[in-house]
């Protein structure tokens, strides 16, 4: 198993990308950049390249609304160059709170614009001649002011003709189409004890179309990371965290975190954090996320705790463990917990 961390997207940008380059000496394999509403992943990822040796660094995510599919695979071909092929390309059709309500950009055919990232992305690094028209944005016949543009291929020479594609999926129809064609899995409040029911026979049935070339499918989760006896102080830091997914990443309806939840078996739990958000009253919301939900979803307590819930992660066929260390000396707690691996 190897060892991840996110970055802390709503901090100091540089600050933030200093601390997780500074686990790289401790035994991280990989950090992730998130971007959502907050500054853009790829700037920083930039700057962490610059900050490191020999870990990777991965989006997590690109949204697949706001940039058009060949902008994301220069992008994602840029950043290999930087990194001297240590990047990874985090993808995910988001969010309609985040695509409408940010970027203004109507949120239709998730899967159908994934998909076409994820096809033309890898055909664009092996630098094949492109003619896009889009998924939904035809150009005009000529004879109506448009052209057909002219095919192109990629002026650069990439690192590799490859790069991982990793999917931030939470819906079976998602997920099916990431086990089947992408190099990883990056799902949200992913609790292990659950994954086999909300997720076994999607995954399943995407693996049975797999391309055999691809190798196994990479599966990336985890939870805030603590040692110690004050369990409970840990699981309340994430508590804001999962009121303003379950609460108010979305419309009553439309909301993929609240529906995850109520997967897991807790709707009573997550009607109610919806409404006390969705009403403002934040801090009643964060009281609603029940004890144990947040229990499963960290790795908090005495080492033989920790190390159990690592092997419960592992079993539920999580290949990379993403971990928010919380503590002083997060860079010894990472060294600690590589040694457990």
């Amino acid at each position: 198993m190897e060892l991840s961390t996110p970055l802390t997207y709503a901090a100091d940008p540089r600050t933030a990308a200093d601390r997780a380059a500074a686990l790289e000496s401790a035994g991280l394999d990989a950090v992730w950049v998130a971007e959502a509403y907050g500054f853009d992943s790829p700037t920083i990822m930039g700057y962490l390249a610059a900050k490191t040796e020999r870990m990777r660094i991965g989006s997590a995510i690109l949204n697949v609304y706001s940039r058009t599919p060949a902008l994301i695979a220069q992008t994602a071909a840029g950043l290999d160059a930087l990194t001297g092929g240590r990047a990874i390309l985090g993808v995910g059709a988001s969010g309609p709170q985040v695509v409408e309500g940010w970027h203004g950009r109507r949120y239709d055919k998730p899967l159908g614009r994934t998909r076409e990232v994820i096809e033309l992305s890898r055909r664009i690094w092996r630098r094949e001649v492109i003619a896009h028209h889009g998924i939904t944005e035809l150009p005009l016949p000529a004879d109506k002011g448009g052209t057909l543009g002219k095919p192109l291929k990629l002026l650069n020479h990439p690192v590799r003709d490859t790069i991982p594609v990793h999917v931030a999926a939470l819906g079976p129809a998602n997920v099916r189409m990431t086990a089947e064609l992408a190099d990883g899995w990056l799902p949200f409040l992913y609790v292990p004890e659950h994954a086999a029911k909300v997720w076994g026979e999607p995954l399943a049935e995407g693996t049975a179309r797999r391309d055999p070339a691809l190798g196994p499918l990479s599966v990336v989760a985890g939870g805030l990371l603590a040692v110690g006896d004050d369990a409970e102080a840990v699981h309340d830091l994430m508590r804001p965290t999962v009121a303003l997914y379950v609460g108010g990443m979305g419309a009553p309806g439309r909301n993929f975190y609240h529906d995850l939840i109520c997967a897991y078996g807790y709707e009573s739990a997550a009607a109610t954090i919806q409404e006390h958000y969705l009403a403002g009253r934040k801090r009643d919301a964060e009281a609603a996320v029940p004890a144990e939900l947040l229990e499963l979803l960290c790795l908090a307590g005495p080492e033989g705790h920790v190390r159990d819930r690592i092997e419960v992660f592992r079993e539920a066929g999580v290949t990379m463990l993403n971990v928010t260390p919380v503590g002083p000396a997060p860079a010894r707690l990472i060294e600690r917990v590589r040694s457990w691996l």
